[in-house]
């Protein structure tokens, strides 16, 4: 698509996102409420010179987007719990092969197939925990068809920069919503590439425990193993080099979060000065949630607004700043309360409540009224 402004629904702008940023691979498996997403790199793709492939399944998917990574494209994959559930085996082995590269999880009401069409914000702890080992994600959470495509870009830079997987967690109402986007000119978003391995003989240096990222196709002997391994990448159980691979990815992921709070990509916050309160929510949640504050500043309650555009790594820090002296705490999420968890560890003093809902609908304002003024 050309630069201009648009009247899409998210799906659509992710995908832009991603070709805006260079993604030329994509590889997947249609999903509710992911499936605009799949269709419209179906179309788009081969118009950029690029490559769609749908795979017989989600495991499957993510060793294909693997795959190109390694063969040096920018590649991504979309799929809703049931799907993402299915691709924690090889997501795991790319966080430990530190391969670049991008999921969008468009998180329906589960669990199981659950409410297939309908809206939920119940994985934001398999993104964190859902595949076995320790693993150090980024994960952003969009609340807007713009911030659909704006993260989507980001998201691929944040791979790139730090050659680790980064996670797009949407919902089924900001992938299906109609909104207008703002297709910016190439160029005036900043793109991060690939830094490609400087030596010709990986064998003699390291390919891992760095940021430079080599490729199969040009001449290097590659050793990528989901095992335990040395930074020449062979095969070693010994604890130096595991516990050497493990602190390092828990490093890029400290990295990544400073950079992230010095692009105000962490936590956006609004009315706090002199605030008593604050409503805390995230992606679809996040839009009733400003609307109810509004509504209670129109009546002179001192409330303020908090929203987490990034859920991993978590912004321990900006929030227990900005949490400093407030009284309570309102945490507002679709799902019956995981993000609440994590808020009251960070909430100094304050009592931490939380407001969730399942059953496949949003919030509305007039129930967080409700739920504030209790």
């Amino acid at each position: 698509m050309r630069p201009g402004v648009y009247f899409v629904d998210g799906g659509i702008a992710c995908a832009e996102g991603a070709l805006y940023a260079g993604c030329r691979f994509f590889a997947g498996y249609p999903i509710t409420p992911a499936t605009s997403i799949v269709e419209w790199m179906a179309e788009r793709l081969p118009q950029e010179q690029g490559y769609y492939v749908q795979m017989e399944d989600e495991i499957a998917s993510m060793a294909a987007i693997i795959g190109a990574s390694w063969a040096g494209g920018k590649a991504m994959t979309a799929t809703s719990g049931p799907g993402f559930s299915l691709m924690q085996e090889n997501l795991g082995y790319a966080y430990l092969t530190e391969t670049p590269l991008v999921v969008v999880d468009a998180q329906r009401s589960g669990p199981s197939t659950g409410q297939a069409t309908m809206p939920g914000q119940q994985d934001v702890m398999q993104a964190r925990y859902g595949t076995h080992g320790d693993i150090a994600p980024i994960a952003f959470a969009p609340w807007s068809v713009q911030e659909m495509f704006d993260f989507t870009v980001h998201a691929f830079n944040y791979s790139e920069q730090f050659r680790t997987p980064v996670l797009v967690m949407a919902d089924g109402e900001v992938s299906y919503m109609r909104e207008p986007l703002q297709i910016p000119k190439q160029g005036a978003l900043p793109i991060t590439n690939r830094r490609s391995l400087t030596s010709k003989h990986p064998r003699t240096g390291e390919i891992f425990l760095r940021y430079e990222m080599p490729k199969f196709g040009d001449g290097h002997d590659l050793l990528v193993t989901g095992s335990a391994h040395r930074p020449t990448g062979v095969r070693d159980y010994s604890p130096r080099y595991h516990r050497a691979t493990i602190h390092w990815l828990f490093e890029k992921q400290k990295e990544a979060g400073k950079a992230l709070h010095q692009e105000g990509l962490d936590v956006e916050s609004r009315h706090l000065d002199h605030a008593e309160a604050v409503i805390v929510s995230f992606g679809a949640a996040a839009r009733p949630s400003y609307q109810a504050v509004l509504a209670a500043r129109k009546t002179g309650e001192s409330i303020g607004f908090v929203r987490l555009k990034t859920l991993w790594p978590f912004p321990e820090e900006q929030l227990a700043r900005l949490f400093k002296d407030l009284k309570r705490i309102f945490v507002v999420e679709m799902n019956m309360g995981m993000m609440v968890r994590e808020i009251e560890r960070v909430g100094c003093e304050a009592q931490v409540i939380g407001i969730p809902k399942v059953g496949g609908e949003i919030h509305r304002s007039s129930e967080i009224l409700q739920q504030i003024r209790g």
